[in-house]
């Protein structure tokens, strides 16, 4: 509790920009957020006053930051189960607790789970020898998805191989070791996914499925909601992570990603337990943002009301330009402000590289086609410099 204001402090690992985020949301909640970054120019010990540095292996700056604090809880699930059962059995409250988070650390645990609970996932099996892999292949064909059983985000930790140079990757990655496991090639209508926040006690609150876009592994844009979905497949997959999310026993955000298939079912591909990017739009574009959702489930607050401020909320991720542009960020602001007034700008104070998420804008509004053209325009604008419909300001 921080004593000058009676108000809790929460404790986040990972001083990135969901980190950056949930410290805005806890500004307005009067509560404070102690973040454990890895740097001080991290996104949020840049902007946040309470920064311990340290790492996420390391049990003695896990013990810094959530001492005094009412929760620990995470920006991302990299934390070694080992030490959070520590902290636990130091009677520090964890939300997600580690035999939660596994289920998004592993995906071969998730796997396993999610299958004995009759839920929906693309066929699989561990790899550990490249004769597994081609096992699995002559039962279900070629391609296969090779994917890391831990880590991988962002289309890392993924591949698809074909007959020809499979062995040779898996005993490369093996011989790294990678633990791998190998998943169907799922024909993809598109991309789903579906965020809730649920208490310590059960109580949940979902978020309306949304589409999310993606090019070369990594997100550029979310739909929210998902357009052309059924009210029966949107019930359908708010009831499945409601399940899921009991099964496992989360507190806080769940996001679970799916997978649509042209013939209309519905898949899980990953889970994230955290803030999520799928639910950036929440900030913009419903009556609770999912940054302060996880502070009051992790508090166990009484959760906020999920429905939609606007017909169609359209996020569009700020992605570092190829090459750097010429002009500087704050120029780019500039302009991209001055041509979309109704546009919510989130930059991240990264440094900025090729493909590296910078920051987010939502636009809301009514017309899908609109609202999405002027999303993505904005975005390309921050991050190139550069109008990719030819506009210009002169």
């Amino acid at each position: 509790m921080e004593e000058r204001t009676g108000l809790p402090v929460v404790a986040m690992v990972g001083g990135g920009q969901l980190a950056r985020m949930t410290h805005q949301a806890a500004i307005s909640l009067g509560q404070t957020l102690r973040v454990l970054a890895t740097g001080p120019d991290e996104a949020a010990a840049m902007v946040t006053p309470d920064v311990r540095i340290g790492d996420h292996r390391d049990l003695d700056a896990l013990r810094r930051v959530a001492v005094g604090a009412e929760a620990l809880t995470f920006d991302h699930e990299h934390v070694p189960g080992e030490l959070l059962e520590t902290l636990v059995a130091e009677g520090v409250t964890v939300h997600p607790g580690p035999a939660a988070l596994l289920h998004a650390q592993d995906k071969l645990v998730m796997r396993r789970r999610l299958a004995e609970l009759g839920e929906p996932v693309p066929p699989f099996a561990p790899v550990s020898t490249p004769a597994d892999l081609e096992a699995f292949a002559g039962e279900h064909g070629w391609p296969v998805v090779l994917k890391a059983v831990r880590g991988g985000y962002d289309g890392r930790g993924v591949w698809v191989v074909d007959a020809d140079g499979a062995g040779p990757l898996v005993d490369e990655l093996l011989a790294a070791g990678t633990p791998l496991m190998a998943e169907v090639k799922v024909p993809l209508a598109r991309e789903l996914a579906v965020v809730l926040a649920r208490s310590p006690f059960g109580q949940v609150a979902v978020y309306p499925a949304v589409e999310t876009v993606q090019s070369e592994g990594i997100n550029t844009e979310v739909l929210a909601p998902a357009p052309g979905l059924s009210e029966d497949t949107a019930e359908e997959i708010g009831e499945l992570a409601i399940r899921i999310a009991a099964a496992t026993g989360v507190v806080g955000l769940l996001a679970v990603e799916l997978f649509e298939t042209p013939d209309g079912r519905i898949l899980v591909n990953e889970l994230a337990m955290r803030p999520h990017n799928s639910a950036h739009w929440t900030m913009d574009g419903a009556v609770t943002g999912q940054f302060e959702q996880h502070l009051r489930a992790v508090l166990d607050y009484p959760l906020g009301s999920t429905a939609v401020l606007r017909p169609v909320c359209v996020m569009a991720n700020v992605l570092g330009g190829d090459p750097t542009p010429t002009t500087g960020p704050d120029e780019r602001l500039h302009h991209t402000l001055a041509r979309f007034p109704e546009a919510r700008v989130h930059l991240y104070g990264k440094g900025e590289r090729p493909g590296r998420k910078l920051g987010h804008v939502t636009i809301t509004g009514d017309d899908p086609a609109e609202v999405r053209r002027r999303a993505r325009l904005a975005a390309d604008h921050l991050a190139t410099g550069v109008w990719t419909d030819g506009w210009s300001a002169h």
